[in-house]
């Protein structure tokens, strides 16, 4: 058979149709339209199928990306499929929301030489998407039959459901809690329909619940039941609650009104897309309809932010980010995907303050001087001060680059007197998400975890330091990615094999010394 592969100098980098902007700002539709099998099969014959695969390597999963690339040159389909879903829980997933340009594709050989990358994620999508057409995506039913043990997952988000994937392939009784009433976690209230449609991870939820996991939803720990609660039912636990506390900004004016944090915004437009009645949406709080409006930061939340404001239909969509595009933490493809759809960026510029509708420049000094006395009155003074008052403009300093500081990139520093209001209507705070008190929450004082709040674990084991308690994901790693936390359910869910067998084969030694 004549080599398919290696064909990258003849035929050049294409991804699928792209809707234009004009169409998409209309609508929450997925942007990317899928390949057709032949530009499927043309794009993977791109690949040099290079002695050291640096797209794998850089995948957080090591997915086989060149041997299923090489599969579907060849139009062997199914099993590409196999291939790339035995590495990776939710391929469908990963191919649409990962950030490609940062991992895979950006480290491709023949991007780094110049003949742009493989379109890895369009790929890895259209495979599995022609698995679900042609029936081959099974429910992960268990492979040695069942087990009698028990394991309680805390949170139905992508590690949860990775590692309920995984235990109940194993053959164990898997029962997942999540206080929201849908499972998915960030992937549904949080990742917007034009980058992920909900449909694509219910249906993975869909075969779970056929596979036999039971799912408890509306189910709060600390509430329903606490952690030691599921302790004593389950022979072992695994917290996979993920990150949602938003993180604040400490600055004069915070506490006017229509200042929200991003995930109470993306959270109310996807619940209104799932069809859900929404108060904060149906009043206009929620909604950008007809606002002028400002995000505040430069990752891949805020570009869900300002994406999902054009789509509601705002007169103005403006980012604020203190540093310049080339030192966003966010893709660059959805950069450019929001500036075609009519984002404003404002680089190099970092809030200082939130002025109301009647907020005058001596009160703006008199704030900053209480500020500077005392930080921690900031917020108290300023929530009493105003009362029902809603934003009308963010005062902004213009920044520039100064030194590199421990993590290499260039610290922001303020230029005196460069000072700007930009109008707003609605502000969105994406500065990001910390872990919320879980001691507290669960009722479980002695769960230790790390000064940032994230759960502790031990990094062989990957149990807390509660025995039978295990920890995955973002509250372990902090905010992060999907696939890492894939990732991390993947790995956690071995560990807690590991651990359940362990403690089967010493259980009868020790009733035989008995």
């Amino acid at each position: 058979m004549a080599e398919k592969m290696l064909k990258f100098v003849a035929t050049s980098r294409s991804m699928p149709d792209k809707r234009s902007a004009g169409e998409r700002r209309q609508d929450f539709d997925e942007i990317y339209r899928e390949f057709a099998a032949e530009k499927a099969a043309e794009q993977a014959s791109r690949c040099s199928q290079c002695g050291v695969p640096f797209c794998q390597v850089h995948c957080p999963l090591h997915n086989n990306i060149p041997d299923w690339l090489r599969m579907t040159a060849e139009g062997r389909l199914e099993e590409a499929y196999e291939l790339s879903q035995a590495t990776n829980t939710y391929p469908e997933i990963c191919g649409r929301i990962c950030p490609q340009d940062r991992l895979c594709e950006g480290n491709c050989v023949i991007e780094q030489s110049g003949h742009g990358t493989v379109t890895i994620g369009a790929i890895e999508k259209y495979i599995t998407e022609t698995a679900y057409r042609n029936g081959w995506v099974k429910a992960p039913h268990p492979v040695n039959g069942e087990r009698p043990q028990s394991v309680g997952i805390i949170g139905a988000g992508p590690a949860g459901l990775a590692a309920a994937d995984r235990l109940r392939r194993l053959g164990y009784q898997v029962h997942v809690y999540d206080r929201y009433d849908r499972a998915g976690g960030l992937m549904i209230y949080g990742i917007p329909n034009f980058k992920l449609e909900k449909h694509v991870v219910e249906r993975r939820t869909k075969l779970l619940i056929e596979a036999g996991v039971q799912f408890h939803l509306n189910f709060e720990v600390g509430r329903d039941a606490t952690l030691e609660d599921l302790r004593q039912k389950h022979d072992a636990v695994l917290i996979a609650t993920g990150v949602y506390k938003a993180r604040d900004i400490q600055a004069p004016g915070s506490g006017l009104g229509n200042i929200v944090p991003a995930m109470t915004y993306l959270t109310a437009s996807n619940r209104n897309g799932l069809g859900d009645a929404v108060p904060g949406y149906e009043d206009g709080s929620l909604n950008a309809k007809g606002k002028r409006v400002v995000v505040i930061g430069g990752g891949d939340t805020a570009m869900d932010c300002v994406r999902t404001a054009i789509r509601q239909g705002a007169a103005s969509v403006h980012c604020l980010y203190r540093r310049d595009k080339a030192n966003m933490p966010g893709s660059l493809r959805e950069v450019k995907n929001a500036e075609e759809e009519g984002v404003e960026f404002v680089w190099l510029a970092l809030p200082k303050s939130f002025r109301g509708g009647d907020f005058n420049a001596s009160a703006e000094a008199g704030f900053d001087k209480i500020a500077r006395e005392n930080p921690n009155a900031a917020r108290v003074q300023d929530v009493s001060f105003r009362g029902g008052e809603t934003v009308s403009a963010v005062h902004t300093a213009r920044m520039k680059l100064g030194p590199m500081d421990a993590s290499g990139r260039q610290t922001p520093v303020e230029i005196e007197g460069a000072e700007f209001d930009q109008p707003a209507d609605l502000v969105i705070k994406a500065l990001g998400f910390d872990p919320e008190d879980l001691p507290a929450q669960f009722k479980a004082p002695t769960l230790e975890v790390t000064r940032w709040g994230t759960v502790k674990i031990s990094a062989r084991s990957k149990m807390t330091n509660l025995p039978g308690v295990f920890a995955a994901g973002d509250i372990v790693r902090g905010a992060s990615l999907v696939v890492w936390a894939i990732r991390d359910g993947r790995d956690c869910a071995e560990a807690i094999h590991q651990y359940i067998q362990a403690q089967a084969r010493t259980q009868p030694a020790a009733q035989a010394a008995e």
